[in-house]
């Protein structure tokens, strides 16, 4: 424990390690150690011990909430919205993991379901273009139809090009906003030392 308090993780990971081996059914080494591992960014092994600490004291909620700090690591926002659920079940009263840990991962749930809802729309928009119903059809080139079909077509094009040029990013308050992209330059905005690009988890 001291060690990791003056930054010493590496060895407090093998200490705590040892201790495992001693006592393997202490879930607070687990969860110490999922802690570690955290801060280490080894987070697909801070989830797999902090999963041991919940097995073994399903009832502490304190484990639960590391297991969801570190599934958010690995990018299971689904998974951590379920572990802080059962934490605060376990501990309603606990004020920070209902502003701090769920709601970020609440958060983090509604940014991939936008990121999710502007890739369905370019992917469709890309299978207007890619299958033009406007090639598939016999055109009298005599007539109107022709050029109606190539303003729809060219039209089609454009929503797809101004799909292309904006970009979801979150403000300083976790909330999703559509900005313009000029080239592959960084999003304009008025507050743009605010706003970082958003990613998918």
């Amino acid at each position: 424990m001291l060690l990791a308090e003056q930054g010493r993780n590496w060895e407090a990971l093998k200490r705590w390690d040892e201790a495992i081996q001693l006592t393997p059914d202490d879930a607070v080494l687990y969860e110490m150690k999922s802690q570690v591992l955290i801060t280490l960014q080894e987070v697909f092994l801070a989830v797999q011990s902090a999963e041991m600490a919940t097995r073994l004291r399903p009832l502490w909620w304190e484990a639960w909430q590391t297991l969801g700090r570190a599934q958010l690591s690995l990018g299971e926002v689904e998974l951590a919205v379920r572990s802080f659920q059962v934490a605060l079940h376990l501990h309603p009263s606990e004020r920070p993991l209902w502003e701090e840990d769920m709601g970020w991962a609440l958060q983090l749930r509604e940014q991939q379901k936008v990121l999710r809802e502007r890739e369905k729309q370019e992917d469709e928009a890309r299978r207007l273009l890619v299958e033009a119903p406007e090639l598939k059809t016999d055109y009298d080139f005599e007539s109107d139809e022709v050029i109606e079909a190539c303003t729809a077509m060219a039209d089609r094009q454009k929503k797809y090009e101004d799909l292309k040029k904006t970009a979801f990013v979150v403000d300083a308050c976790g909330v999703a906003k559509e900005v313009i992209v000029e080239d592959d330059s960084e999003p304009t905005s008025s507050s743009q030392s605010v706003l970082v690009k958003a990613r998918g988890l």
